[in-house]
């Protein structure tokens, strides 16, 4: 019996290193996709999986009590983030009639603004404040890409 406990307990730490380390693998593809994309719309556009995975590991950082990694792991989505919007930015497109690209960006910013207001509540005020600065950045990132989308 003391046997059997032992290899499903192993079986199982194997399992959730297997998870956390195929986690990693997919964050780093993503992100290589990422970097490798000279095309400002595409860039933009990769952002959605980007940041869903960047999210995941900013959520599993902070459940985990690892701070500094989470905030590290959001201050580099807030740069992917303005990188993609510069881009953007720079080739002088009317959003409102092409929004391809800013659409897929703002979505992202809005889809990770929720996870990341939840998170916040979870945390002590002095604990908060690195991440109510980058906070307030992806929220004026956001209110930018809304504008450009519509500017009436």
């Amino acid at each position: 019996m003391r046997e059997s406990f032992r290899f499903w307990c192993l079986a199982l730490m194997v399992g959730l290193s297997s998870e956390c380390m195929f986690g990693q693998k997919q964050i780093l593809d993503f992100r290589t996709r990422f970097t490798q994309e000279t095309e400002a719309v595409r860039r933009a556009q990769k952002m959605l999986k980007l940041g869903e995975a960047d999210f995941d590991e900013v959520t599993g950082d902070i459940d985990a009590v690892k701070l500094p990694d989470g905030l590290a792991v959001l201050k580099e989505y807030r740069d992917e983030i303005q990188l993609c919007e510069e881009g953007l930015d720079a080739k002088k497109i009317d959003a409102e009639k092409h929004p391809q690209g800013f659409k897929q960006l703002e979505i992202s910013l809005r889809q990770s603004l929720r996870p990341l207001n939840s998170l916040l509540v979870g945390l002590r005020s002095d604990e908060q404040a690195p991440f109510l600065e980058v906070r307030t950045d992806l929220d004026e990132l956001n209110r930018h890409l809304i504008h450009e989308l519509f500017p009436r």
